[in-house]
């Protein structure tokens, strides 16, 4: 098997591609969803998604064959709480990802109840439609401790070689109560400081990102950082490989810059 990338993706907002008016608001991001799968050395033998949407004591990884929905947004309409997004589980590698975990010295637990949230379906619906990829998640652990999810990115790394696509999926942006034009500033100086981050060493990425709270407007732009630790895990799973950004938007809900970027 060849080795897979790994990806920090903004995942939008909501079930953005069940709405027109949305869907056309994250074009751009549409496309790089299809962009990665055309991208892929391979066909992934399955996606694990480690989604900003779901967080645990300890790192939990769903481990149903047939994971349910989870419709963790508000306020949307009454039809994109009917979505199914029927993508098989993954078990057996569920069960190996909780081994690497367990092995790294990580507090660790399988959950067969949780189900696919809107983080991890919107964007494995645009890639893959047909729901024919084996979909599991792992998730944050609480207190957001951004070693500990570089740790838990390193432990996973070993799937890659497996055929398993790692994706952390949140926002590069996330303060639901600044939006418009409000947004325009903080956003850009943190996407700035970002993109120049994540073209740095690898050594030089680790301890910037480590240190992510002294970039400008860090706290502006993530008030809670639960959309932004995925990135640590996704560049876990990569240390030592190059970044490159493969999304970015300006101008999202009148003045949000967004970004997205692939590992390896």
């Amino acid at each position: 098997m060849t080795r897979m990338p790994t990806y920090f993706i903004s995942h939008g907002g909501g079930p953005w591609p069940w709405m027109p008016d949305w869907r056309a608001m994250f074009v751009n991001l549409e496309a790089s969803f299809v962009q990665m799968v055309k991208d892929l050395p391979e066909r992934p033998k399955a996606i694990l998604m480690i989604s900003g949407h779901w967080e645990d004591d300890s790192f939990a990884v769903m481990s149903s064959a047939n994971p349910p929905m989870v419709y963790d947004y508000s306020g949307f309409p009454p039809e994109t709480f009917q979505i199914k997004y029927n993508a098989p589980g993954a078990p057996d590698l569920a069960q190996k990802a909780a081994d690497l975990i367990r092995a790294a010295g990580l507090p660790v637990r399988l959950d067969a109840k949780q189900g696919f949230d809107h983080g991890t379906f919107v964007p494995a619906f645009v890639m893959y439609p047909d729901a024919s990829v084996p979909l599991f998640q792992v998730s944050l652990r609480k207190g957001y401790d951004p070693a500990q999810h570089f740790a838990l990115g390193r432990a996973l790394a070993p799937l890659r070689d497996e055929g398993v696509l790692i994706i952390g999926s949140g926002l590069s942006y996330h303060n639901l109560r600044l939006f418009g034009p409000g947004a325009k500033v903080p956003s850009e100086a943190f996407d700035a400081w970002l993109a120049e981050t994540m073209a740095a060493t690898p050594a030089d990425r680790t301890a910037r990102l480590l240190d992510w709270e002294s970039a400008p407007y860090a706290r502006t732009c993530h008030k809670e950082e639960d959309h932004f630790v995925p990135i640590f895990a996704a560049l876990g799973a990569a240390e030592g490989e190059t970044a490159t950004m493969v999304y970015h938007d300006t101008g999202l809900f009148g003045g949000v810059t967004a970004s997205s970027y692939r590992m390896g």
